[in-house]
């Protein structure tokens, strides 16, 4: 089974529909690919607890309305076929499906640091949590400390505060100072500056990270380090990320160039790659607001539609503005390199200590002596925290790019 369509936009967040309404009044036949259940993405994750912003309900309604835009959720690139095709699968089958232009909205990904009892059960991402809670799981009357860095974090403990969790406290690894510095350019974002007294909570704390989890079959509690005191508190769960990196798997398969762990762009949110343009946290975090205006940029830019495009300038640079804030200002630190201990796991697929890590000069040489990242997720939470850890580079990966029926793959026997 195969399909063609003349723009292919993976990832169904703000920047991928918003790319698919600005394309779509060229009558080119779009399609979107989401390997979430309904469109939104991670910050617009829909569920039986989510509460969508009106604004993200209205422009998933306009995209679903075009005739000539389709969405395919619940489906996943599983590998490159040809000079511009790519092999899907979703719940049924596997499928090619060839493109004249592809727009790449991949999003970002949690960065997960190891540091002792990270493992445990009741330990996740603070975005993890958040999607968890969205999708259905239960945390009420349950307690819950937050840690890492950014503004996820207190978005994070709205959404579990909203559904019955007590929050203990929010570690935010940034100084005071740096957050200040940070609160003091927020007026030129007026929505934004909105937005944080909404998330404003008396549980959080500036200078403090997570140092330990605490537990033996599961999460007990937490040690904190605050000021550089250490704390115990007792509790439930524990969400802990620091930060966000780009998704940009796909886009080193296709030979994109990268700029700072980002899919570097044009003017026209172009890749180096030519029909091929990107948009959103793939070339950088800076929120729905730029994922947005850039979705719009690359609508437009594919179907020809450069002058449209060029009057969007503007107000993407406004916004790429705050995503130079949002990285400078929230930083990390770099002792929460050392949090982990010899024996602290950093590949959790394959079971590799830390100890079996340290001292290797390089990804591929730490993959061969321990099977670090050959595991489930196939590198994707360690070879981001080994580049934070180590400074590797994680190599150009390779298909499958997600778990595959043989059936499927045997589809590229032809390439």
């Amino acid at each position: 089974m195969s399909e063609t369509a003349d723009i292919v936009i993976i990832g169904a967040g703000p920047a991928g529909l918003s790319a698919a309404l600005a394309a779509a009044p060229s009558g080119a036949s779009i399609v979107i690919l989401d390997d979430n259940p309904l469109p939104g993405g991670q910050i617009w994750r829909d569920g039986p607890n989510a509460h969508l912003p009106r604004a993200a309900i209205e422009l998933r309604e306009r995209v679903e309305a075009c005739a000539n835009v389709q969405i395919h959720n619940g489906t996943r690139v599983v590998a490159l076929a040809g000079e511009r095709g790519l092999l899907l699968e979703d719940f049924e089958c596997g499928w090619r499906l060839d493109y004249r232009k592809l727009i790449l909205c991949t999003g970002a990904r949690e960065l997960l640091l190891p540091f002792p009892g990270w493992t445990l059960p009741g330990v996740t991402g603070a975005g993890g949590l958040q999607a968890l809670v969205k999708g259905g799981m239960p945390v009420d009357g349950q307690h819950v400390v937050i840690a890492g860095s950014g503004p996820l974090l207190l978005a994070s403990a709205a959404t579990a505060r909203a559904n019955g969790a007590t929050i203990l406290r929010i570690a935010e690894q940034a100084s005071w100072p740096a957050l200040a510095r940070f609160a003091l350019k927020l007026p030129r974002w007026p929505n934004k500056l909105l937005q944080s007294f909404g998330l404003y909570d008396p549980a959080y704390r500036a200078d403090s990270h997570v140092v330990a989890a605490l537990g033996t079959d599961h999460l007990e509690g937490v040690r904190i380090n605050q000021g550089g005191k250490l704390k115990e508190i007792a509790c439930d769960r524990l969400a802990c990320g620091f930060g966000l990196i780009p998704n940009v798997q796909l886009g080193q398969a296709l030979g994109c160039t990268l700029d700072d762990s980002a899919i570097r762009v044009d003017a026209w949110q172009a890749s180096s790659r030519d029909g091929i343009y990107a948009a959103g946290e793939c070339t950088g975090f800076g929120g729905s607001e730029k994922a947005l205006v850039e979705g719009r940029i690359a609508g437009h830019a594919a179907v020809g539609e450069h002058d449209r495009a060029r009057e969007l300038w503007s107000q993407r640079q406004r916004w790429q503005g705050f995503a130079v804030a949002l990285k400078r200002d929230f930083a990390l630190d770099p002792r929460l390199n050392q949090l982990a201990q010899p024996d602290t796991l950093v590949c959790r697929c394959e079971d590799v200590p830390y100890s079996a890590l340290a001292g290797k000069p390089d990804w591929t040489a730490a993959k061969l002596a321990s099977r670090c990242g050959m595991g489930a997720c196939q590198g994707r939470v360690c070879g981001a925290a080994a580049k934070q850890l180590f400074g590797w580079q994680p190599p150009t990966p390779r298909p499958p790019y997600s778990p595959a029926r043989v059936e499927t793959l045997l589809q590229l026997a032809e390439d």
